[in-house]
């Protein structure tokens, strides 16, 4: 058991270290723009980690592409679930639903996975962070602002980098030598800077109410936990393409939502950064109950 609290221990311990540097540059007021970071990462970082890493992956693109809409599901789950809930709770949806629906399988999901599961795990990871993305930057944003648009879909650098490494998997091509190596280094980017980013968020994030914050964060962890089930038994994935969905369906809630909250809604900007900075929190005590009994 111990042997195994450690094993766990090396696997959540380094995210946090990263991420606790990101809080720490915080409180001593260090230049951080989080805007212009963010920016780096889904247009340049998220691009070249996608197809830098599953073109040069052994993956059956079946199995890939079954994650994806293993993922596609799960976040519709959380949305149906959710809004059910919302309901039920006399909670605002529009305030509420989108971070209840996406998990941060970008700043904490990439990294557990690739320590726990291999570059495999990270690879199939990718598959759900895909999924998720394109959900937060356009249904993510659609709900608070109670607005449809399409264009910013389109615009996103995300998709075609999903298209360029389909294509390298399904072909079995590989980049030219030099690019392949830019791709790595410009992707290679991707992890540090997005934990970075989510410690600095998280400690400057204005918190209201810590009961609603930990009823949210409970109603989040039954549905992930429900969701991952179902979706498990109907896929039927084993091994590391289990480990992998369950750890992205455990993720809390995703810190990029809060922005489009504080922009729509910004009355409720406070519960929300409440409920994403202690559903974060909880993950020191769920990932190693989940990697050391689930997976």
């Amino acid at each position: 058991m111990e042997h195994l609290f450690l094993n766990v221990l090396n696997v959540v311990l380094p995210v946090l270290i990263c991420a606790g540097i990101g809080y720490s540059l915080a409180l001593i007021k260090a230049p951080f723009d989080n805007k212009v970071i963010g920016g780096i990462v889904s247009k340049v970082g998220y691009p070249t980690l996608i197809i830098s890493h599953l073109s040069t992956t052994k993956l059956a693109i079946g199995t890939f592409l079954d994650m994806m809409t293993a993922a596609a599901l799960a976040v519709a789950g959380f949305g149906v679930l959710g809004f059910v809930a919302l309901k039920a709770m006399r909670l605002p949806v529009r305030a509420f639903l989108t971070p209840l629906m996406h998990g941060n399988v970008g700043n904490i999901g990439l990294p557990i996975t690739l320590l726990a599961l291999g570059d495999a795990g990270m690879a199939y990871t990718m598959g759900f962070v895909v999924v998720v993305l394109i959900s937060i930057f356009t249904v993510g944003m659609w709900i608070p602002a109670g607005e449809f648009s399409p264009r910013k879909l389109a615009a996103s650098p995300i998709i075609y980098a999903v298209i360029v490494a389909l294509i390298l998997m399904a072909t079995g091509t590989s980049l030219p030598q030099p690019l392949a190596k830019s791709f790595d280094i410009l992707g290679g980017l991707s992890i540090p800077l997005m934990l970075l980013t989510l410690g600095h968020t998280l400690a400057t994030l204005r918190i209201s109410s810590l009961g609603r914050a930990v009823m949210l964060t409970a109603l989040h962890l039954v549905m992930a936990v429900a969701i991952a089930s179902v979706l498990v038994w109907v896929f039927g994935f084993t091994g590391v393409e289990r480990g992998a969905l369950i750890l992205c369906c455990l993720m809390p809630s995703s810190v990029a939502t809060y922005l489009f909250i504080d922009q729509h809604m910004p009355e409720y900007g406070p519960d929300v950064a409440g409920f994403i900075l202690v559903s974060t929190l909880s993950t020191i005590l769920v990932l190693p109950v989940a990697l050391s009994y689930w997976i």
